[in-house]
């Protein structure tokens, strides 16, 4: 596994060290998961996406606009 060297301000680091005793196993894991996390934030559209879900957007949009309302072309409400 490659490894990476990194400076930090004090501050940084404390916030860090915090994080890492309050949230995660261990260091490796801390930057493991905070690093994908904000490679994520940065670069969005890189996210994979489920083929399934994406049908199933397309078939809920395709649903949507072809859907009329009765009611839209009346004037008068009646029930």
């Amino acid at each position: 596994m490659p490894r990476v060297e990194v400076s930090l301000p004090e501050e940084l680091y404390a916030e860090f060290e915090q994080l890492v005793e309050e949230e995660f196993v261990n260091r490796d894991e801390a930057v493991e998961e905070l690093l994908s996390a904000g490679m994520n934030a940065y670069r969005p559209e890189i996210e994979e996406t489920d083929p399934e879900s994406e049908f199933a957007q397309e078939y809920a949009e395709d649903m949507w606009d072809s859907t009329e309302d009765p009611a839209a072309d009346d004037d008068e409400y009646s029930f």
